[in-house]
């Protein structure tokens, strides 16, 4: 089969088989799984990659409510080290530019944001890589060039405290070398177990937050409660418990600023064809620009890329519901804006024309990439091919 007409064959196959999957015609979905399996590759072409994901995804789907099963396969598959996932969102970071965009604009509204303060209190909600605050470091003390450079605290979150540890130790060490008084601060703990009372935040601190990629997953809902459901457009029927609770946590802070990254895509549907639908048109421009951008040389770390950080979000989306589901993406209009106003938070405009200037830098990976605004500049976009995959808005008490 040509590639054009081998792609249209596996998405037909993919999407039937979510149908007879949502039907409840398991033998039919079974046999759609056979011939996906015959023709998806994990180093073939694009589609073939991408199909390799779903098909992974959809068969768990299908085994898992037989008795014993899913035990079985968790006793047969190893799950990817901590390190492993570590250098997958490092090469992911390398390849493409999308957090890229989202650490220099984040960056540049905190300092904006800080105007003559003495005192810098950062908290980062995935503190797992220093390298963005390393940045920060550089672009406050080019801003407070001749004058005394400001108390910098960073407190960083993360479940995983050897992460914690390494991000620590590399912004002290940076922090030293450029003189900067620092303090990292390290909270061990997921997101929805978070102790706000554990935050080193004093009263009236200018304080700035950092969330990239994590809000996402308080959307996980127990299906007890209300069976995989999707944020209706009436924000006062909004359902998630632990985003109402965390959010309203965050408000009670006081931020001066609050910068958000999330995935611009709606895959959180209750209908899986629907969701499959979505995911294959977000994942696809995801695997796209990462063939646009790897040289062939370097093919096995995109597979790693895709393997292991892409893949594992896809089948979270597919094959899991309720509180198991945190791969839950909702678009910037749809979810985040309601939800932050619904919390209390007042949106910060963009000066769109400076952080194109600042990401300038980032046109070298090539003509796909783009950073668009909505109309006010209320929200940034990074596009590959006009279509926008990441959402950047900037929020406040």
């Amino acid at each position: 089969m040509k590639v054009e007409d081998r792609a249209l064959c596996l998405v037909h196959l993919l999407k039937t088989c979510a149908s007879y999957t949502e039907d409840g015609e398991f033998k039919k979905a079974g046999s759609r799984l056979e011939c996906i399996a015959t023709v998806a590759a994990a180093d073939g072409d694009l589609m073939q990659r991408l199909a390799t994901y779903f098909l992974d995804g959809l068969s768990y789907r299908l085994v898992k409510n037989i008795h014993g099963v899913p035990e079985a396969l968790s006793l047969l598959s190893i799950p990817f080290s901590t390190l492993l996932q570590q250098y997958a969102r490092k090469l992911f970071f390398e390849f493409c530019p999308f957090l890229k965009f989202s650490h220099m604009i984040t960056n540049q509204a905190i300092v904006e944001a800080m105007g003559g303060d003495q005192v810098v209190h950062i908290i980062d909600l995935n503190a797992c890589d220093a390298a963005q605050w390393i940045c920060l470091l550089y672009g406050l003390k080019e801003k407070w060039q001749g004058i005394a450079v400001p108390y910098v605290k960073i407190t960083g979150i993360h479940e995983n405290k050897g992460v914690l540890e390494q991000t620590g130790i590399q912004l002290i060490q940076e922090a030293e070398k450029m003189g900067i008084p620092l303090n990292f601060y390290p909270i061990e703990s997921q997101l929805e177990k978070l102790c706000f009372e554990n935050l080193p935040v004093k009263p009236g601190e200018p304080l700035a937050i950092s969330s990239v990629l994590q809000l996402h997953s308080l959307l996980a809902v127990d299906d007890q409660i209300s069976p995989d459901s999707v944020l209706p457009p009436n924000p006062s029927q909004f359902d998630s418990p632990k985003m109402s609770w965390f959010l309203n946590n965050l408000w009670k802070l006081k931020p001066r600023l609050m910068v958000i990254t999330e995935q611009e895509s709606d895959n959180n549907a209750p209908s899986l064809t629907e969701r499959l639908d979505k995911t294959l048109n977000f994942y696809a421009a995801l695997f796209d620009c990462l063939e646009a951008n790897v040289p062939k040389e370097r093919a096995i770390e995109r597979i790693m890329v895709e393997r292991m950080l892409l893949g594992e979000e896809i089948k979270n989306i597919i094959s899991c519901d309720g509180v198991d589901r945190k791969e839950r993406h909702g678009k910037f209009y749809k979810t985040w804006h309601p939800w932050l106003e619904l919390a209390g938070f007042k949106r910060v405009p963009f000066h769109y024309e400076r952080m194109l200037q600042i990401t300038r830098p980032l046109q070298s990976y090539g003509r796909g990439y783009k950073l668009l605004a909505d109309s006010n500049n209320q929200c940034l976009f990074t596009c590959w091919n006009d279509l926008p995959l990441y959402s950047i808005s900037a929020w406040k008490f």
